[in-house]
């Protein structure tokens, strides 16, 4: 068994959500994923057959695998922002119940570059495009869920400039208004073989073990999934690291796909603590949704085991 197997296990039907399951569909794309009244939700990124631009539709489950995927898009192209908005995927949501809001931070995709659109819901019935958070080259601002030390946080993977050989690290930041943000803070590097390229954040979830923070890592195009433990006073210590990949391509749907061949990708993941449980939805090669899941409990000694005993391959 790999050992990314032997705490995230993958739903036996998987894909989970592809193509076929959505009327006039050519793909879906990596989805955001969240709680809302007991229910499942995931924002779903779908290209339809002859549309060039992506919208973004509501799926709902009741038991986290029958989805009731909406037909009318909860998010489509930003009439504000029309010009800089071509291509709306990966949502990534973070419930902050500081606020008992719903935020999502989107890309948006141009040929000034991607900067990122920060929106909010409260009910999932209507949403409030609240301004554009990140300027280009930055697709994956990622807030925490909850405040820290009564400011809010957020992590991002920005761009390196013209010459830049150094675009594929991590960095905090805070923000006392959620749009204007400072304090910006280099955080983490790839720090094992298989993200050596490049490593970019979903929403940090606070847990009682720490902040658990879920990122996808990529070497040579492949995309895996890994996991970090940061200290929830001060999230720029890391508690522990998971040196192997949580999750890797494997399965012929995770390399069969519409973009690059050999990706899992998320925008989050969902903790139940009560249960115990992790679950993952991700993303495989721009064309189908996948679910994988297990027990929390068994991820954070993963990490606190591999922080301890394996070597860093290429950083600390």
């Amino acid at each position: 068994m790999n050992i990314q197997e032997k705490v995230m296990h993958r739903y036996e039907n998987n894909p989970l959500i592809a193509p076929r399951d959505i009327c006039d569909a050519y793909a879906t794309f990596n989805c955001g994923q969240t709680m809302y009244n007991g229910k499942t939700i995931l924002l779903l990124p779908v290209q339809e057959m002859g549309n060039q631009v992506p919208s973004i539709h509501l799926a709902e489950s009741e038991d986290g695998i029958h989805f009731n995927i909406h037909k009318e898009a909860f998010i489509k192209r930003s009439e504000k922002f029309y010009d800089l908005d071509h291509w709306p995927i990966d949502p990534r949501v973070a419930y902050i119940p500081e606020d008992d809001m719903y935020y999502i931070i989107r890309p948006m995709n141009s040929s000034w570059g991607c900067s990122s659109l920060l929106l909010r819901t409260k009910d999932f019935k209507s949403v409030e495009e609240m301004g554009i958070v990140a300027l280009p080259n930055n697709r994956v601002p990622s807030l925490f869920q909850g405040k820290v030390n009564g400011r809010y946080a957020r992590l991002d993977r920005p761009y390196g400039g013209a010459g830049s050989t150094n675009g594929g690290d991590i960095w905090i930041s805070y923000s006392d208004d959620l749009l204007n943000w400072g304090d910006y803070k280099p955080f983490m590097k790839p720090y094992t073989n298989w993200s050596a390229d490049k490593i970019g954040p979903t929403p940090p979830i606070k847990t009682k073990y720490g902040w658990l923070e879920i990122y996808h890592g990529v070497k040579c195009l492949r995309y895996s999934l890994g996991a970090v433990l940061l200290d929830l006073d001060d999230p720029t210590k890391i508690i522990a690291r998971a040196k192997s990949p949580i999750l890797t391509p494997n399965e012929p749907f995770e390399y069969m796909g519409h973009s690059y061949n050999g990706t899992v990708f998320a925008c989050g993941a969902i903790v139940e603590e009560e249960k115990d449980e992790i679950r993952i939805y991700y993303g495989a090669s721009d064309c189908a949704i996948g679910l994988a899941k297990g027990k929390l409990s068994e991820l954070i000694e993963l990490m606190k085991y591999e922080e301890d005993n394996c070597e860093d391959w290429i950083w600390s």
